[in-house]
Order: C-alpha cells, then structure tokens, then sequence
C-alpha cells in the first residue's frame, strides 16, 4: 500500500508585499479562494500516473492542481484535508512584510494562538482523521494520492509516520513538491520540484 502526498501548485495570489494586521482577513480570504498559475513538472506526472485513488482540499488551488496532474473525475474533495487556516489579528496599523506576517502568526499558533484561524490542537486532531481516512483508502484502492497543502501534509505525514508507515519526516515544503510514504518495509522517498 502507498500514500503519497503532494502541495499543490503555485496560487495566483503571492503572499509578498507589506500589510497591516488589519488587512490579513482579506488577505486570508483572497489566498483561500485562488486558483493556481503554473503546471505540474513532466517527471511529477510520469511519477503519479498510476494512482489508484485520488483525494484533495476542497480549496481552489488544492483542486485545479488535481486537474492539473491530469485526475479530472475527484472522488474525494474534502474540508478534512483543507490547510489549517492562518490564525491572524484583525485589527492593527503596523506594516510588515506579508512573509513576516505569517512567520509571526504561525510561531504564535504553536504557542496558542488560534485568533480567526484553528487552534494547534484541533489541526492535530484533524490530521489524524485526515491520516486515517488516507490508511483507509488505501486499504481499499492499494494507491492513494492526496493534492493538499504544506503544512497539513506535514501533519498527516507525522501521523502516518505515527502509524507504521514509512516515508519522509517532511513531504516536501515547495509547490508539487510530494512524499511517498509505505506500509511495511520500503522507506518511501520525498521529491521537490527543484527550479533549473
């Protein structure tokens, strides 16, 4: 059996520029709503051409970069494998760049910050509903695949790991970037799509 998890592709909207804490709701929600503006790499879609079962977000980005990788008929889109929304302030008038924005967010969200966004604890949990669902699938259909995001990958691979599957701490952080996780003896490998 085999799982593997790939980040979708580039979104159109670029987290880059300044912003104030009172601009990261819309921000947030332009981010969530955007499509995706590039193609997956030839040796991603000669790699996955045998999935069995494909699964995805039901974010935009998540689904058009199923359809990209060429599975047109989803089965499975899914709020369960949606990333896990980006605590944020709604209100304030300082400006930093949109990056540090999210650097600071995130490191406040390990911490316990969950303003506007979810809490650590519940991604957790999710995760874990996510990783079994996929173990399920798997089950059922030996090769699964799921297009998802950064860091609920990162998560669901911690909790397959977790389980006895063997693959990459880290699927891999980079748009089409993906990890291959197995049931039992092989270790599974990692892929990022490196630009030339």
């Amino acid at each position: 059996m085999q799982i593997i998890l790939i980040r979708h592709g580039k979104p159109a909207v670029e987290l880059s520029g300044m912003a104030r804490g009172r601009d990261l709701p819309a921000i947030a929600m332009a981010y969530d709503a955007s499509g995706i503006v590039d193609r997956p790499p030839p040796e991603t879609l000669a790699e996955l051409r045998h999935t069995n079962y494909v699964a995805c977000s039901d974010l935009l980005r998540s689904v058009e970069s199923a359809h990209a990788l060429g599975f047109a008929q989803l089965p499975a889109a899914d709020s369960l494998f949606r990333e896990s929304p980006l605590p944020h302030f709604g209100s304030g008038a300082i400006p930093l760049p949109i990056t540090a924005w999210v650097t600071v967010c995130r490191l406040l969200w390990l911490a316990g910050f969950s303003q506007n966004g979810e809490a650590y604890a519940v991604a957790k949990c999710r995760a874990r509903q996510a990783a079994n669902r996929l173990i399920e699938l798997a089950e059922a259909h030996d090769n699964v695949l799921l297009v998802g995001h950064g860091l609920m990958n990162y998560l669901i691979a911690e909790q397959l790991r977790a389980n006895g599957w063997h693959g990459p701490a880290k699927p891999g952080k980079r748009f089409w970037a993906y990890g291959v996780y197995q049931c039992g003896g092989n270790s599974g490998g990692q892929r990022e799509n490196v630009k030339r």
